[in-house]
């Protein structure tokens, strides 16, 4: 019941509070900061839990009254309408307590690594790679995070056919999870002389970035290149064996890094996207196994799926996933993306809690 659900999270709100103010509790810095953290977690369920026990009172005391009688119309009429409003408003918490009390995701708050690559339709998708790269750094830096370029194959034209970038800062994953998938493109490429609308598409994937503890590879199962580094980058580029490329043999994932002059400094961001990437793969798995026996499951993050088109002719940008489309793309592009994140976010929570209710 959700009266019970209520009262509980008022329960447990009020001895962590209890807690905190222990004297022994504020002499154990790490009890205390474990105490804060829950404390904080629960703020906004505790507040909907006294709204919904104040509601829930005031729809009681309309009833008691209407049911005793002997009322003037205009009390009568007064109390039905308190009662009806009580009683949406009791209905709107419960709701929003539900919604509240869902599970969060463990991976929101870890860092991201996020991969951009060029797709389907040559110099123009590497291109449109570029202006997808931008648009999420300067997302990122919108959020408040902070953001770290470690790898990049370069193409014509100021292109790219890859970037990978780490994404550091408080619900780093949280915030650019959504952007995982195909993103297309329909303008006039600069390179078209005809005035041709051509469509291409430009991969995007967005990894939790794993620590060692959470994923062990074992050294004997990664195969070590190192070669020398291409393009721009200073003098040591092309003149030492600074770049590195690990083979990780049992999944047959490949991953290289050059951009830095230090061969190990290569060696440990490859390790690090390595290690993302196995994490990923891990944690796709383990859905798929929850798929199999639940019907319905969110977050799946199929990269197959076409998930926003930017069409420039007409100045949208549409998101697929939750058929919402914005006229602004020219601000899209410069990294405000907290329309879509919004409206993916509630898309999420209401298909999470469908889920819980089966």
């Amino acid at each position: 019941m959700i009266e019970r659900l209520a009262a509980e999270i008022e329960d447990k709100y009020l001895t962590l509070t209890e807690e905190l103010a222990d004297p022994e509790v504020l002499r154990d810095q790490s009890r205390y900061a474990e105490l804060s953290k829950a404390h904080s977690d629960l703020e906004e369920s505790y507040r909907l839990a006294v709204a919904y026990r104040e509601a829930r009172t005031s729809l009681q005391d309309a009833e008691a009254m209407l049911e005793e009688g002997g009322l003037d119309p205009e009390m009568k009429e007064f109390l039905v309408e308190e009662k009806a409003s009580a009683r949406a408003r009791l209905d709107e918490l419960e709701q929003q307590l539900r919604l509240a009390v869902l599970e969060r995701d463990p991976r929101d708050e870890k860092n991201a690594i996020v991969e951009v690559r060029a797709g389907a339709g040559g110099d123009e998708a590497a291109l449109f790679a570029a202006e997808v790269q931008r648009m999420l750094m300067r997302y990122a830096e919108r959020m408040h995070l902070k953001t770290d370029v470690l790898s990049t194959t370069e193409a014509a034209l100021g292109g790219v056919k890859e970037v990978i970038f780490e994404v550091k800062g408080k619900n780093a994953f949280g915030a650019l999870k959504y952007e995982s998938g195909v993103h297309r493109v329909q303008r006039v490429p600069v390179t078209e002389s005809t005035g041709r609308i051509h469509t291409s598409t430009v991969t995007v994937a967005v990894l939790p970035e794993a620590e060692e503890v959470e994923v062990h590879i074992d050294p004997a199962d990664v195969r070590v290149d190192v070669y020398r580094s291409t393009g721009p980058g200073g003098q040591s580029v092309n003149t030492t064996d600074s770049a590195v490329r690990l083979t990780h043999l049992p999944t047959g994932l490949v991953v290289s890094c050059q951009d830095e002059k230090s061969q190990l400094q290569n060696k440990e961001r490859a390790f690090r996207i390595l290690r993302a990437r196995l994490y990923d793969m891990a944690q796709a798995e383990q859905n798929a196994q929850v798929a199999a026996q639940r019907r319905s499951q969110v977050g799946t993050g199929d990269r197959a799926q076409k998930i926003r088109t930017y069409n420039f002719p007409q100045g949208r940008v549409t998101d697929h996933r939750v058929g919402l489309t914005s006229h602004r793309i020219e601000a899209i592009l410069q990294g405000e993306l907290e329309e879509f994140t919004e409206a993916l976010e509630a898309h999420e929570r209401a298909e999470r809690l469908a889920a819980a209710e089966v």
